[in-house]
């Protein structure tokens, strides 16, 4: 194969003009991945080497090899005026671990590149087994938020997320649908005085629950965080965290739930200061036991199931997913004993979890470790919960059970942008006016979680038709999240 010579580096076009080029050229990372670039700088690289071959009218139909013979010998191409820039970066990956990865598949569009990169190195991890990207994907540390990544005998705390077993639930109540406003004080009193928000936020006199009869000394960060775990027992968090009342319609019937309009309160939060505890012990345990990967791939490291920091780590885990189930069950508990309401019906779900599953990979039916970072099960006949934000709709879903998405979907809408991004864009004027006009009610929240933060729920539910069905919605008219200015511990 034989390359043009330019005599002269050739400026890199500007962001707008090089997405034009980029999308004339037939490309995305994804195929950029698959062509064996590594996610990261690398793609980047390609991106420009690719908007600046289209722009100078090249032949477009032997794209594909110029990348795959760049990708071969970069060494070879480092002088070259037009691709010298894509080789450097490809030479600077030498330790890259596998260039064409474990296969996966994404729902939904318009994603952040850097969303994608980081599905695409995930991919590549030698215990990597096929993955999947949500459509309310977004960036994360190591797996995107919204990722979901079947591993071979290994669990990945990064993958697993900071807030162990983060979780869902929807409890409908024997309240008629016309107090939500007539009783609107009573309501928010009784969030006020039954859960507690914020960074480090406890109980003085605590919550009492089977969970705190655990075996705690499983591991020793439990051990240790054994009585701060105790005191925010039954509290919510910070963060995309909230409990909020709404309505619930179901238009058919669901768990002996007859159709109609209820009253409902919905809830999410996690596994409070000692889960990330525990996220951030065998996170470094796993990194300093990898020191071999790549800076790119550091949030990524794993620990062996049949090691005993894996076996510590996964008993952790199973631990945080009680206590996380144990907040939700107290709030809901309380919340209704406090106004001596009944429940008509119960639905919880786990995110931010590993799961020990079976799978069909590459026609092989096998045993492998599903991680659902921001991802709700959806196993066939499975309930799950998926929000939108606070003046949005949630659904109440039914899994499919869909193989390839390793039976999952998205947990909620997905963020559009960063908290600092969103500071700077939003006022509390207009979005008062847009709660007002949905008929909520914000107990308080920051400015960093309103709706339009999130992308389109509709949206996001669209493009996951394949993974689930939508039984009921819930509309939230009271909502409670953690006070502006709070650190967010999602």
């Amino acid at each position: 194969m034989s390359f043009p010579t330019l005599p002269l580096k050739p400026e890199t076009p500007p962001a707008s003009l090089r997405a034009r080029l980029w999308s004339a050229a037939n490309m995305n990372t994804k195929e950029l991945i698959r062509l064996g670039v590594p996610p990261g700088d690398a793609t980047r690289r390609g991106v420009d080497f690719i908007a600046r071959y289209v722009l100078k009218g090249l032949d477009r139909s032997r794209l594909t090899a110029e990348i795959e013979a760049i990708v071969a010998h970069p060494a070879a191409f480092k002088g070259d005026a037009l691709r010298g820039d894509f080789a450097e970066a490809l030479a600077r990956c030498g330790r890259a671990i596998r260039p064409a990865g474990a296969a996966w598949k994404q729902w939904g569009d318009g994603f952040e590149p850097e969303a994608v990169n980081q599905m695409g190195r995930a991919c590549q991890l030698p215990v990597s087994v096929a993955g999947a990207l949500m459509p309310d994907a977004h960036v994360g540390y190591g797996l995107p938020i919204g990722g979901v990544l079947a591993t071979d005998n290994a669990v990945i705390p990064y993958a697993v997320g900071v807030d162990i077993a983060c979780r869902m639930k929807l409890t409908v109540l024997d309240l008629p649908v016309r107090d939500l406003a007539r009783k609107r004080e009573a309501l928010e009193r009784a969030i006020e005085a039954e859960t507690r928000f914020g960074v480090g936020a406890s109980f003085r006199d605590r919550r009492g629950h089977a969970v705190m009869d655990a075996d705690w000394t499983a591991s020793p960060v439990t051990a240790k965080n054994r009585d701060r775990a105790w005191s925010q027992l039954g509290t919510s968090g910070s963060g995309n965290h909230f409990v909020e009342f709404g309505v619930f319609t179901n238009e058919i019937a669901v768990g002996g739930l007859p159709a109609g309009e209820y009253v409902a309160l919905l809830s999410h939060s996690g596994s409070r200061g000692t889960g990330a505890s525990v996220c951030q012990h065998y996170s470094e345990i796993a990194m300093n036991s990898r020191r071999e990967l790549p800076p790119e791939h550091r949030h990524l490291a794993w620990l062996a199931l049949d090691s005993a920091e894996g076996r510590e780590y996964w008993a952790a885990m199973e631990l945080m997913g009680l206590y996380a189930a144990a907040n939700h069950e107290l709030i809901h508990r309380h919340i209704a004993r406090h106004l001596g309401l009944e429940t008509l019906l119960d639905v919880e779900n786990h995110h931010n979890f590993a799961w020990r599953e079976r799978h069909v990979v590459d026609g092989v039916e096998r045993d492998v470790v599903v991680h659902r970072k921001g991802a709700t099960p959806a196993g066939e006949g499975v309930l799950g919960i998926i929000p939108g934000s606070m003046a949005t709709p949630g659904f109440l879903v039914r899994g499919k059970g869909e193989p390839t998405s390793l039976r999952s979907a998205s947990h909620g809408a997905g963020r559009t942008m960063s908290r600092k991004r969103a500071l700077e864009s939003f006022e509390w004027e207009k979005v008062n006016r847009l709660l007002k006009e949905r008929g909520v009610r914000l107990i308080s929240a920051g400015l960093d979680e309103v709706p339009g933060v999130y992308k389109d729920i509709h949206q996001v539910m669209a493009a996951q038709a394949d993974l689930v069905e939508t039984l009921g919605r819930f509309d939230p008219k009271l909502v409670k999240m953690a006070p502006a200015g709070e650190r967010a511990e999602d």
